[in-house]
């Protein structure tokens, strides 16, 4: 888990987005039980509800889910499905938006490649 949680969005998005980042990194693999509610606000020091709201959210987009009285899990197929999320809001917010700019300053697009390349280098 995160140390801290920052300002710059709502709690209850940056624990969904934690909560995806270690099935991402595979700390939280398939069918691996998840944090509970009480372990996220002690940890954090945060409302339970809060907390509750971020999982929530995973569990409407069906990245987790609930076994009875025992606690949230990872679903089967949850990496592939956040994965495909996140290349879609990536493409949205940060490739469309360098293009564009790239087009406006006279970027061709073998030297938005080469500066691509330059940086995947360092």
């Amino acid at each position: 888990m995160l140390s801290n949680l920052g300002e710059d969005k709502s709690i209850y998005l940056q624990i969904k987005e934690m909560i995806e980042d270690e099935i991402l990194r595979d700390i939280l693999k398939e069918e691996e039980q998840v944090p509970s509610t009480t372990e996220l606000s002690k940890f954090y020091k945060i409302n339970p509800a809060t907390a509750a709201k971020g999982i929530n959210l995973l569990v409407d987009e069906s990245i987790i889910y609930k076994k009875r009285g025992i606690g949230m899990f990872v679903q089967t197929g949850a990496k592939e499905k956040i994965m495909e999320t996140r290349k879609k809001s990536f493409r949205e917010t940060f490739l469309k938006k360098i293009i564009s700019e790239a087009q406006l300053i006279g970027i061709s697009k073998n030297e938005l490649k080469k500066m691509i390349d330059e940086e995947n280098d360092l």
